[in-house]
């Protein structure tokens, strides 16, 4: 039977408060370091390796881990999620994105149909679709082909998609399976959307309106933006434009798209890249067959993470030793610091699932806690951070643990040797210096020159970024930051925080304000 339980109620929660901690600087030293980095290891999907050496813990804290892993249900608690129960408690809705990459578990029924045939058969529909526009059967209305598509959308239905179309760009132009273009309007500024259409072709460009409900202000208002632009050049909207949406939205069945694909409420924005918000900007800009590729890799990480043992499932373990520093060394931030330009913007969608999904101060029934739950995130791709913000993460007041992701292989294989060694070299010679140097630090008489050392980190490593790695390493993450959830008794697939602001936006455009919003519409000329 399962019992969602607060953390602080587990007892195997309160005999990690009492553990001894790991002294990283003394654990990570000479041979003791080596022999670390030897021990603390753990395979993950996709040929990646869950390093956890640099991380304050040592064999019994692990058992602990283990431990609460189990008293918390984390295994039985996903097996749950993924054989449809209602996990989503806030909504009343199942969660099930990972059904968009494979079938964990049981057949799941909701509204009367088989999910995964639904999500399978939306992919075949992207997939057709696209075909058709790199073959020319679907093309504009002078019967050219589209070189460019242009996904608007804001939130889940961009910020994924985007991370995951930079991350596979260079890769698919190096393959030879580079088809279109792909470009993205998000914020309501204007400036977003103009400066975009400036630089596109909007003749020959096809734009995806991503919207769940279809009355999403600020992709409505953009929107409109396109639309009045493609009127400009004397073209037909509806002939440039297709809709990712629920089958009851407004968009669904409307005569202004050229088609329309569907998506569900079982799948939060933030979790959708792996559905049709993401199928089919990537099935159009590198083909179905990349975008099969990249849910393959998904799909094996999410059977790794069924995995019941944690020392053998990365990321139930990398969730477990978040908490254990959250909640028990009480540190407030972690950064995660990909070594690899392809993830250039990975780090600002992990700041959505990991901080929408569990910046929460309620548990599952509402009631208040008495525990601090989700970090600030924060990231940017190395060896760049580290001329910016590892100042503090070096030498800071405060101790911010950190992820580190890292590759073998270049994504495009075009180096040059320079004093010695390659870029690739130098690069990952640069993540290998910073682990060591965070858990270690160096002695100084100069104080500004004193490293203090033991500052906690881990490390993804995989062979090179491609469509299954870019796959798994998005469940990774996924399935981590459900896991920490389900340690801290919140609900991570909903969002209320993300719709005081929304209310209150449209009140001050309906000029139905006072007191302090009155003021501010005032000051900004609204």
């Amino acid at each position: 039977m399962i019992e969602w339980k607060n953390l602080d109620t587990l007892s195997s929660f309160h005999e990690l408060e009492k553990a001894e901690r790991v002294n990283l600087v003394d654990a990570m030293s000479g041979e003791k370091g080596a022999e670390r980095v030897k021990k603390y290891s753990v395979d993950g999907a996709c040929g990646f390796t869950y390093n956890y050496a640099a991380k304050a813990v040592d064999d019994r804290i692990l058992s602990i881990l283990k431990k609460l892993a189990e008293e918390a249900q984390l295994s039985e608690k996903f097996e749950d999620l993924y054989n449809g129960d209602v996990v989503n408690t806030g909504e009343k809705r199942l969660v099930l994105h990972h059904l968009t990459r494979g079938q964990l578990g049981k057949t799941v029924m909701a509204d009367g149909v088989d999910k995964r045939a639904f999500y399978l058969d939306q992919q075949k529909r992207i997939a057709d679709f696209a075909d058709k526009v790199h073959s020319g059967e679907i093309t504009n209305a002078k019967g050219e082909k589209f070189t460019t598509v242009v996904q608007i959308g804001i939130g889940g239905s961009d910020l994924g998609p985007r991370a995951m179309y930079l991350a596979l760009e260079n890769w698919a132009k190096k393959q030879g399976c580079f088809h279109m273009e792909a470009k993205f309007i998000s914020n309501v500024d204007p400036d977003d959307a103009s400066q975009v259409l400036a630089s596109t072709d909007v003749a020959h460009a096809i734009f995806i309106l991503v919207s769940k409900s279809g009355t999403t202000l600020e992709t409505l208002t953009n929107q409109a933006f396109v639309m009045d632009a493609l009127k400009k050049e004397g073209l037909d909207p509806a002939k440039h434009m297709i809709a990712v949406t629920s089958e009851t939205s407004p968009l669904a069945h409307s005569k202004d798209f050229l088609d329309a694909f569907y998506m569900d409420d079982y799948i939060g924005g933030r979790y959708s890249s792996t559905s049709a918000v993401g199928g089919a900007v990537l099935s159009l800009a590198f083909g179905p067959d990349v975008f099969a590729r990249f849910l393959k890799g998904a799909a094996e990480e999410d059977e790794k993470s069924k995995e019941k043992d944690p020392l053998k499932n990365p990321a139930m373990l990398d969730a477990l030793i978040g908490v254990y520093e959250r909640n028990v060394l009480g540190y407030p931030s972690t950064a995660v610091l990909p070594y690899s330009q392809a993830l250039i913007r990975f780090p600002a969608h992990l700041q959505q699932l990991d901080m929408e999904s569990n910046g929460k101060s309620v548990n599952r029934f509402g009631e208040r806690l008495s525990y601090v739950t989700g970090p600030v995130l924060f990231g940017e791709p190395g060896t760049n951070g580290q001329h910016s913000f590892y100042q503090l993460l070096h030498q800071g007041t405060n101790i911010v643990p950190l992820q580190f992701v890292g590759f073998k292989k270049s994504q495009l294989q075009n180096d040059v040797e320079i004093q010695g060694s390659t870029s690739q070299q130098k690069l990952c010679a640069n993540v290998a210096a910073q682990i060591v140097a965070f858990a270690c630090g160096k002695k100084d008489e100069n104080t500004n020159k004193n490293f203090e050392g033991n500052r906690p980190s881990s490390i993804l490593v995989g062979e090179e970024v491609n469509p299954e790695t870019l796959g798994a390493l998005l469940a990774h993450f996924e399935n981590k930051v459900m896991f920490q959830g389900f340690l801290w008794n919140v609900n991570s697939f909903d969002q209320e925080g993300v719709q005081l602001g929304k209310t209150l936006a449209k009140k001050v455009l309906a000029g139905d304000t006072d007191g302090a919003l009155s003021e501010y519409a005032k000051l900004l000329e609204i």
